[in-house]
């Protein structure tokens, strides 16, 4: 049984889902900010969470991806 630890350092993260993890994370960021100014309070601060989230995740790939890339080119 493969555990999240050995499956993220034995396979390079694609740039492709990266890619559209940004994405997503820009859609809920504009939906969030639409809301706000529609005064829909709770959409908008649910949509900001969202974004918030992926975009840590998303940052948090980009480190490991260039981590690992800079080792396996040596």
């Amino acid at each position: 049984m493969n555990t999240l630890i050995s499956v993220i350092f034995k396979r390079p993260i694609e740039a492709e889902g990266v890619a559209e993890l940004l994405k997503w994370a820009v859609v809920f960021l504009i939906i969030a900010i639409v809301a706000a100014i529609l005064g829909f309070g709770g959409i908008a601060g649910s949509a900001a969470w969202i974004a918030e989230v992926l975009f840590v995740i998303f940052v948090i790939l980009l480190v490991i991806s260039l981590i690992f890339g800079w080792r396996g080119r040596h």
